[in-house]
């Protein structure tokens, strides 16, 4: 399991994703909104809630902002309705992706998608076809610097963590989905700051490309997805990315 986030890869599009804060607090907006909708405005008694919450922190969402589109959400307007929806296809070299999205439009996300597979070499594909390959797993990221391993190790494992290991500068913590949220709080509540925590689609097997031109299609076909306004998420098992 060590290493599956690939931490070093998420580092190395920080600087492309601090560019686009606007449109990460729009798609983190999006989830505020359909997350108050099913189960109210109060973080504490709606779960879904204060993981966007948290989720909007991290990305550095000043907490007015969060605080205004809860309010309206709760009063009814939010804007649009939006739904959750996934796609699943693949990318080069048989490369298996999952895109997470939130849509007022399922005929017009669903025709972006594939357009943006057939663009750069893959193909969307049916519901199921690759999720099947993929775990979902809460996943933590904490930096090393300073910090005691076997210490964090345990109190990690006593607050219900699944997994542990230490890795390019960070520790990388591991939660089956349901115990994530309390093993976030426990460990935060114990002064541990993180510079990642959400749950993840995790590969049970990774892909490598070794044509250049097959991990150029692939990186666009990333970044197409990323900067689609309805897309959330996009996990895929691409091993050799950066």
């Amino acid at each position: 399991m060590a290493g599956h986030s690939k931490w070093k890869n998420i580092a190395h599009r920080k600087e492309k994703t601090d560019a686009q804060r606007a449109k990460i607090f729009t798609k983190l907006s999006r989830e505020i909104i359909v997350a108050v909708r099913e189960g109210g405005s109060d973080p504490a008694a709606n779960p879904r809630l204060k993981d966007c919450v948290a989720k909007a922190r991290q990305n550095n969402v000043p907490s007015d902002n969060i605080r205004r589109v809860i309010e309206k959400a709760a009063g009814g307007t939010g804007g649009e309705n939006y739904e959750a929806v996934r796609y699943e296809g693949y990318g080069t070299g048989g490369t298996a992706v999952i895109v997470e999205a939130m849509t007022d439009n399922r005929n017009r996300t669903a025709g972006e998608m594939r357009h943006y597979f057939d663009k750069f070499g893959g193909n969307l594909g049916a519901a199921g076809c690759v999720s099947w390959s993929f775990d979902k797993k809460g996943v933590l990221i904490a930096d090393a610097e300073g910090r005691d391993e076997d210490a964090l190790m345990m109190l990690a494992l006593d607050a219900g963590a699944s997994d542990f290991s230490a890795e390019d500068g960070v520790f990388e913590i591991i939660t089956e989905p349901d115990a994530f949220p309390a093993v976030r709080d426990k460990l935060e509540s114990g002064g541990i700051a993180f510079l990642q925590a959400r749950t993840e689609m995790v590969p049970q097997t990774w892909v490598s490309l070794s044509g250049e031109e097959d991990a150029k299609k692939m990186r666009r076909l990333l970044d197409a997805l990323e900067d689609n306004d309805d897309v959330q998420e996009v996990w895929h098992n691409w091993e050799n990315e950066e």
